[in-house]
């Protein structure tokens, strides 16, 4: 039907050396053309930056087969191997990685395949394309409908890992409005020259990527939303050290005794926070209050709930993990897990994001008046 045409994998030649683009050398006097361009490249980084950490959450729930919670400290590495990456491309003239990062989460759950090694031999793979310009010619002959339909099948993939990454918290009534409205300006921007016709120039062509407005808008609606908000909680800076415990106590229930709750919740409260506290604390810990790592417990009031986040230096294995295998395990309970148990009978929900130095454990407890 004249949709395949292998006239350029004929004149490919086998073998060659690249031919990359002349170097244009370093200039430490930029003009008027680098400001102006710099607050454009300012919020692209930004915003990929962004994007680059949703890729990398999606990705990890992609990759393996018994779901785990995300591990933040994986996040942290890739942001700063993309940043690495858009450094060096910059440099080299060439297109930046992060451009790339979304297609591998429609590839592991397309193939199931996400192991590293796998990643190491397609690195090598496009060292060999590179060198024998007869391979890439053969891709390159790939009819464009049937590339079209593995696109169409990798942007679904991923558009249902993206949802799933949404979800996976809950979803309330504010996380809605800024994804859909978030979603909607960037499906409505893209592939039109809304901005490009109203203020023209180089910002107007930026402006019109979906991406970009997407991730602009849900940004600043979040921060709209916190800055909004009709509840203001509290903060307590304390000790990770189970003499800390008084201190926090009187801090939680105080902040509930304000909302008008009952006896009962004030002590469910006081629990939950007891236990979280002693499931954050080594087991082997022998050190005084005033050695202890730093606490920072902040306390926002939800309708019908109280949210607790307790901010500390620690490194051991994710609470949520651990909640989620408790009812695999019948017998042989090691020292802790009982307040593991505790905690999750007096929350509501417990979520552990865990990242170089720091851990943040957040314990919603619900109460009534």
């Amino acid at each position: 039907f004249g949709a395949y045409d292998p006239q350029a994998l004929l004149d490919a030649s086998w073998a060659g050396i690249p031919a990359g683009s002349e170097f244009p050398g370093f200039d430490f006097t930029p003009g008027a053309e680098f400001w102006a361009l710099l607050p454009v490249f300012v919020v692209i980084t930004l915003v990929g930056g962004v994007k680059n950490i949703g890729d990398s959450v999606a990705m990890q729930g992609a990759s393996r087969r018994r779901p785990r919670v995300t591990d933040f400290r994986l996040v942290q590495g890739s942001l700063n191997t993309n940043g690495i990456g858009i450094f060096l491309s910059g440099i080299a003239g060439t297109p930046p990685t992060t451009v790339f990062s979304s297609t591998s989460v429609s590839l592991a759950s397309l193939t199931g395949v996400a192991s590293r090694n796998v990643g190491y031999v397609i690195g090598g793979a496009f060292v060999v394309l590179a060198l024998f310009p007869k391979l890439p010619a053969l891709i390159l002959t790939i009819p464009s409908p049937v590339m079209g339909a593995f696109l169409l099948t990798a942007i679904a993939l991923l558009f249902v890992a993206g949802i799933r990454t949404v979800i996976q918290d809950g979803l309330t009534a504010q996380k809605m409005l800024v994804v859909g409205i978030a979603f909607s300006l960037g499906a409505g921007v893209e592939h039109q020259t809304i901005f490009a016709d109203l203020i023209g120039g180089t910002w107007g062509r930026l402006l019109d990527n979906g991406m970009l407005i997407g991730a602009l808008a849900a940004v600043v609606m979040t921060l709209f939303l916190d800055l909004t908000s009709p509840s203001r909680g509290g903060r307590l800076q304390s000790k990770l050290h189970a003499a800390s415990l008084p201190e926090i106590d009187a801090f939680v229930r105080g902040m509930a005794g304000k909302l008008g709750w009952n006896e009962a919740s004030l002590d469910r409260l006081g629990a939950a926070a007891e236990e979280a506290l002693m499931s954050l604390i080594p087991a082997d810990q022998d050190v005084e209050a005033e050695e202890a790592p730093r606490l920072i417990i902040a306390v926002q009031p939800e309708t019908g709930a109280i949210q607790m986040e307790f901010l500390a230096v620690f490194d051991e294995e994710n609470l949520e993990d651990r909640l989620a295998y408790l009812d695999e395990e019948s017998e042989g309970l090691q020292e802790g897990e009982i307040s593991l148990r505790l905690l999750r009978h007096y929350a509501s929900s417990v979520h552990h994001q865990k990242y170089y130095g720091l851990d943040v454990v957040t314990v919603q407890v619900k109460g009534s008046r």
